[in-house]
């Protein structure tokens, strides 16, 4: 959260309102309201307040309904009641039921206010990171049992194609059948290297740390010409990478050669198999320290209900799958570890474009 910090006050009475605003708006944002409904509005057109301080004794709700009623719908500000020295049981009441962070008793002064106001911030503040950091390892243990899943299933699949190759291959002495077994074991080897590749590169990322500096895009190119150029000309898929680079950009090399490398690898892998032309384009253009790179083909493409879903961990958008549901996943990962940003364009048989987006570091 940037700038002053935002708190709302709540007070049946306008000249409290008043007073309370004068005494702090200087330091921080305050918000006021004379009711509960007007501070439930208050909430959710500012959901960034981070402090809430009610009076206990409202002629509609007291202060303590007021927070038992908002702890389910806004959980995250800190809240704070006022109240009489001789409301002892609203104290109770405000610790059972409201889970205030403190009571601050009548009549109060500025300096209460303001220690309460900032130890409450400090508090709002570890509890918000708290539980983005509860979310970030929820997901991944989410993405770990994904993971184990996916992993004795993808690993043991080829495997197993391999196994029943070999068997039928020992079975017969015709050439032609032995040569096709021979086949399909290279296939399922394929797919088992992919996913190896893939879990490397996952792996990668999150032990590694960005290594900034210049990126050479003449570089960068070479290695991708090395990595596919005979894929495809074995495969008569026209391969083209075209570069306009005006200004230098500092980004993770590698992290970029991820990303690329597995766009490229599935702008091949899932290409048509009977059409005349067929193309694997990429396109790098440089400028005022942004690159947008874009890899398009006309390959199968992605139907539009599985756009949304193709970036998560094993997910595979079409039954003519060659791959581990891993490489997408990387590319995003890749891409958030450098704050960059990737959009996709893809008709049904007709073909895919990814546009990669990364401010220079």
């Amino acid at each position: 959260m940037s700038g002053k910090i935002k708190v709302l006050y709540i007070d049946d009475e306008v000249n409290n309102l008043h007073s309370f605003r004068a005494a702090f708006r200087v330091d921080y944002q305050v918000y006021t309201a004379n009711s509960s409904e007007e501070a439930a509005a208050q909430l959710n057109a500012n959901p960034e307040i981070a402090v809430i301080i009610s009076d206990q004794r409202m002629p509609n709700m007291t202060g303590v309904e007021f927070f038992e009623e908002i702890r389910a719908t806004h959980p995250s500000p800190v809240r704070m009641l006022i109240t009489g020295y001789t409301d002892v049981e609203a104290v109770i009441d405000a610790i059972n039921r409201g889970q205030i962070f403190r009571y601050i008793k009548k009549p109060w002064s500025e300096i209460d206010i303001r220690s309460a106001i900032e130890e409450g911030y400090s508090y709002y503040l570890t509890s918000s990171l708290l539980t983005e950091k509860n979310k970030e390892l929820q997901k991944a243990y989410n993405e770990l049992d994904k993971f184990a899943y996916s992993v004795t299933h993808d690993l043991r699949s080829p495997i197993l194609s391999v196994l029943g190759a070999i068997n039928i291959a020992k079975q017969t002495d015709d050439i032609s059948e032995i040569k096709e077994m021979v086949g399909l074991m290279e296939k399922a080897m394929q797919k088992l290297d992919d996913f190896i590749h893939n879990i490397h590169d996952y792996y990668n990322m999150r032990r590694g740390e960005l290594e900034i500096r210049d990126v050479n895009f003449d570089n960068l190119a070479a290695q991708l010409k090395d990595m596919f150029e005979l894929v495809g000309k074995t495969n008569n898929v026209e391969f083209i990478i075209n570069k306009d680079v005006q200004s230098a950009f500092r980004s993770d090399e590698t992290s970029l050669l991820i990303i690329l490398n597995n766009l490229l690898s599935n702008a091949f892998k899932y290409q048509k198999k009977n059409i005349a032309h067929k193309f694997v384009h990429v396109d790098i253009s440089v400028k005022d320290n942004t690159a947008v790179i874009t890899v398009a083909d006309n390959g199968i493409g992605i139907h539009e209900n599985y756009l949304d879903y193709i970036f998560d961990m094993f997910y595979r958008a079409t039954s003519e799958e060659f791959g581990s549901g891993f490489g997408l996943y990387n590319v995003k990962d890749a891409l958030n570890r450098l704050n960059g940003d990737i959009k996709v364009t893809s008709k049904k048989d007709e073909g895919t474009s990814f546009i990669v987006t990364i401010q220079g570091k």
